[in-house]
């Protein structure tokens, strides 16, 4: 640790500065709160500064160029320098393993072989104008084509012929009977409960219009009560 400090004391050596040197040491831990005011003898001493007579602090106008004070660096140590020294190295040592690493165009032999390459455009206009003669040609005319056979395949087998006589196979007479005793029956049926279903109904009808006029029937023989009961009533 490096410090300078201006010696105010004297006016004719005002400019000249002394320096000193101390080993760096390790700043003391100190509680954050403390509930009684003790003095710690490990810690160290506080020391209180005035910022008013603080070096770093910049005094006059904030445009104005400041000029600081230059002050010598300390000597690097030993260990420092050897560090230094072993950083480099593996940084010399990465660049060189990255160029290693890197992949690069093959190198062009000269092959004593060289040959003359157009680079002009490739479109060039003809100047020179060639005489053109026309000339005709009649072709003869489309042959007609001859239609194509038509294609049989090679047979694979024998033939066999079968003679099947009539009513061997099928009697209609025969094998219709059972299907149409179905049928018949079944129409039959159909049609005796329709009429079934027409009586119910009929005879349910006839019911309800006698029932009706049995109502009707009875209705009027109650009014005529009632009325006469009235007329009695009205007479007394």
């Amino acid at each position: 640790m490096t410090s300078v400090v201006l010696n105010q004391e004297d006016a004719r050596a005002s400019t000249e500065t002394y320096t000193y040197r101390s080993h760096p040491r390790v700043v003391p831990n100190r509680k954050r709160y403390q509930e009684h005011y003790v003095n710690n003898v490990q810690e160290g001493p506080i020391n209180y500064g005035n910022l008013m007579y603080d070096r770093r602090v910049v005094r006059g106008n904030t445009y104005a160029m400041q000029l600081l004070s230059w002050s010598p660096e300390p000597e690097p140590q030993p260990a420092e320098i050897k560090k230094r020294h072993e950083a480099h190295k593996k940084m010399l040592e990465r660049k060189q393993e990255k160029k290693e690493n890197e992949v690069h165009a093959p190198e062009m032999k000269d092959v004593g072989v060289r040959s003359d390459v157009q680079t002009e455009l490739y479109l060039e206009e003809i100047l020179d104008r060639i005489i053109e003669v026309d000339i005709e040609c009649q072709t003869d005319a489309f042959i007609k084509r001859l239609p194509s056979p038509v294609f049989i395949p090679q047979k694979t087998g024998v033939d066999v012929a079968t003679q099947i006589e009539e009513g061997e196979l099928f009697d209609f007479d025969i094998e219709v009977k059972p299907m149409l005793e179905v049928l018949v029956g079944k129409t039959l049926e159909q049609a005796l409960l329709e009429v079934m279903e027409e009586e119910d109904l009929r005879n349910l009808w006839l019911h309800q219009y006698a029932y009706q006029e049995l109502r009707n029937a009875e209705l009027a023989e109650v009014q005529r009560l009632e009325e006469n009961e009235r007329r009695h009533s009205e007479e007394k």
